[in-house]
């Protein structure tokens, strides 16, 4: 996995759980609730489909 900036890992994290609670398919089997852990674990897993470009 890349390695990210705080600010980055915030953007990508936060912009996966508005998807989660938007309705978006979740890529992982978890118990969690809350769209913020789930983005989270995602994230944590590697498997969220957000790519950063740098200049």
């Amino acid at each position: 996995m890349e390695s990210y900036t705080r600010y980055e890992r915030a953007r990508i994290i936060g912009a996966r759980a508005l998807q989660i609670s938007m309705g978006a398919p979740l890529l992982i089997n978890t118990a969690k609730n809350e769209p913020l852990e789930i983005a989270l674990e995602e994230f944590e897993c590697g498997v969220i489909p957000i790519t950063v470009k740098r200049k």
